[in-house]
């Protein structure tokens, strides 16, 4: 990690941050000259900050808080090590970390340590999940009252219209993604195809598969606040939110993801287009568990106003082959990349808390040999199909009363977890639909 400052001796200041359960930076911003005891002793912040509501405000009810009086945790870097931050002016260093105790042992409400402990599960088994992410964005002129597209650095106009798979979509703006694709490169993100949506200046970029899921949900994680901050530099917004506008898509975030032998041989291939009876058990337990998992796949009020029929995001618990109306897709293609696609979380989620999720609903789904109904063929909104919570706060329930929840996460996270959306179910009640945009538009 030092080797890195040593190379980049302009870097003056270092952001230390960790991912709380909204998936908001949380840290410091220290001297470089102190990089050698941040890297030797780590730094330390109370356990409280890791479980603020999407405000920043503390859990009121929380034992984590005064009952406890406030105790802190050590945070310590992740193996990712120093990363530039190009967004900022001045030459900077992030350094991700994550939360234990004073004894060492992982903090259980650390989304993080979720992710690690559900790979952990996946490693004893001899298995090695590989993921990768599908983010979709808009970039937005929010300066006015209303919400519009920026208008082209190139030409100076505005595109209202959708223009989906439209070169002259990225052409708008090539300044702004060859910059984000030479920041992806700085920062070590894997980023792929960029392609334009459905939405007016909505685009997706795909990140590539790795049998490393703690690095995909980093790169997910950096990527998002990448985009949010390289967009303020070329001076427009970028937003993950789930539904900016009403009418038009969504922001989605599918999720690829196959298993394999220690040898790198994919498990969900059999040789066959239908694909191995692991993939099936994955397949089933993912359905099993999507009522109890939509809180993470949907966690914040504006998420609800995606998931609704004919919006291009599923509504229907069912799976099928190469269809993009069902929750999960298994996609066509060279069997030996038989992979699942979960198409289900918004652009507005946690990744670590969504990807242990999927993975863990997959894993018991292994585990308890489930085998999923027959998949679906046609339009799945308009088949019977078991529903997913339609509301945040019948998502909240479900994901309290959820057994295979309770088999993914400590329940330490579990609580935490649910005195959090209480809080800002409760606090979002009071607010006007202006409000919850412009909360949501930068922070999620």
């Amino acid at each position: 990690m030092r080797d890195w400052l040593r190379h980049h001796p302009n870097v003056r200041t270092i952001r230390v941050a960790a991912a709380d359960l909204n998936g908001q930076a949380r840290g410091k911003r220290i001297p470089s000259r102190f990089a050698d005891k941040l890297v030797r002793d780590g730094t330390r912040f109370p356990f409280s900050v890791m479980n603020l509501d999407i405000w920043g405000e503390d859990i009121e009810d929380s034992p984590l808080v005064f009952e406890s009086g406030d105790a802190d945790g050590v945070l310590k870097p992740t193996e990712r090590g120093f990363l530039p931050m190009p967004w900022l002016e001045a030459p900077t260093a992030l350094l991700p970390i994550w939360m234990f105790h004073e004894d060492g042992t992982p903090y259980a409400g650390d989304p993080r340590h979720a992710l690690a402990a559900v790979v952990r599960r996946f490693h004893d088994r001899g298995m090695r999940p590989v993921c990768a992410t599908e983010l979709e964005f808009y970039l937005i002129d929010d300066s006015g009252r209303e919400l519009r597209v920026p208008p082209s650095p190139r030409s100076g106009k505005r595109r209202p219209g959708a223009d989906t798979l439209a070169l002259r979509a990225l052409d708008a703006f090539d300044r702004f993604f060859t910059d984000l694709y030479d920041a992806c490169e700085a920062m070590d993100i894997d980023a792929d195809t960029a392609i334009s949506e459905a939405g007016p200046g909505q685009f997706e970029v795909n990140l590539l598969h790795s049998d490393d899921v703690l690095k995909i949900a980093d790169d997910t994680w950096l990527f998002k606040m990448l985009v949010r901050g390289l967009a303020r530099k070329h001076g427009f917004a970028a937003s993950f939110m789930a539904k900016p506008y009403e009418d038009w898509p969504g922001n989605g975030m599918h999720m690829h993801f196959s298993i394999t032998d220690p040898e790198g041989i994919n498990l969900f291939d059999d040789g066959s287009q239908m694909g191995s009876p692991l993939l099936h058990q994955a397949v089933a337990g993912c359905l099993r568990a999507m009522a109890g998992a939509t809180l993470l796949l949907a966690p914040h009020a504006n998420s609800y106003d995606r998931l609704v029929p004919d919006a291009h995001a599923p509504t229907g618990i069912a799976w099928a082959y190469e269809n993009r109306t069902a929750a999960v897709r298994i996609p066509s293609g060279n069997r030996r990349a038989r992979r699942i696609e979960h198409r289900v979380a918004g652009g507005d989620i946690n990744p670590y808390l969504m990807m242990a999720g999927v993975l863990g609903a997959a894993l018991t789904g292994i585990e308890d040999s489930l085998t999923p109904p027959a998949p679906i063929t046609g339009n799945a909104y308009e088949l019977d199909l078991p529903q997913m919570p339609t509301t945040w706060q019948d998502a909240v329930d479900a994901f309290e009363s959820s057994p295979e929840m309770a088999r993914i996460f400590d329940p330490q996270l579990i609580e935490n977890l649910l005195r959090t959306k209480r809080q800002e179910i409760r606090y979002m009640a009071e607010m006007t639909p202006d409000e919850v945009l412009h909360l949501y538009l930068d922070t999620v």
